[in-house]
């Protein structure tokens, strides 16, 4: 028996709410994993111009199943479509989009993340099979805002929101704005300061599934 009264945002339903608040007209750039799905979630009538770093620009909804161009594919591998006025490129292009601080949003996903922002998303141990940190920490330190989309606790329910990263960093002090299946969160000069959290959801129980101390918005 439970007395929970509240239900996690599923994968879906994180996305579109990142969806809802990138402004119009912004540039954004999604790492793999939930961040992936955003693009589909954009409310309509917004244009939003999607960026992959291994060279695309405004990239739209996934392909139709039958109807994908196999050459077309995002940094993560998974086949995209392209918007009219869209266009490719060389990815050492894309970086210098990226390293020029041409882009508004990155979306990321993350293992951990830290009361001051800092971000753990590439490996969970020294000796993890990761290759590399790769495009993230270009993403991390280029991009002008990170957001992170991710679920609240691990499988076993340890919190992913914590004092300090237990994993290897991909970058100090880069994140902004965190979106999890139990609520947003702005990572702020105070820490964690809550923005909104799913229906029946108390600030207690949430308080509970997180390893640093919650606060409330300050009065505007």
């Amino acid at each position: 028996m439970t007395d929970r009264t509240w239900t996690p945002r599923t994968r879906t339903e994180i996305a579109a709410r990142v969806a809802e608040d990138i402004p119009e007209g912004w540039y954004v750039n999604l790492g793999i994993g939930v961040p992936t799905l955003v693009a589909d979630r954009v409310p309509e009538g917004r244009e939003v111009i999607f960026h992959a770093e291994n060279g695309i620009l405004g990239i739209g909804p996934a392909p139709e199943p039958g109807a994908l161009d196999r050459w077309l594919i995002n940094a993560g591998k998974q086949h995209v479509t392209l918007l009219p006025g869209g266009a490719y490129f060389h990815h050492a292009d894309s970086f210098s989009m990226i390293r020029g601080r041409h882009i508004d949003l990155c979306v990321l996903g993350a293992y951990e993340v830290s009361r001051d922002g800092d971000l753990a998303n590439w490996a969970r141990s020294e000796t993890d099979t990761a290759p590399a940190v790769g495009g993230a920490m270009d993403l991390a330190i280029g991009a002008r805002q990170v957001w992170v989309a991710m679920e609240h606790v691990t499988r076993d329910g340890r919190p992913r929101l914590v004092e300090r990263c237990g994993y290897p960093l991909t970058s100090p002090a880069c994140v902004r704005r965190i979106y999890t299946d139990l609520a947003v969160i702005d990572v702020t000069s105070r820490g964690f300061e809550l923005r909104d959290m799913v229906e029946g959801m108390t600030f207690e129980a949430l308080q509970a599934r997180t390893g640093a101390p919650l606060l409330l918005p300050q009065p505007a």
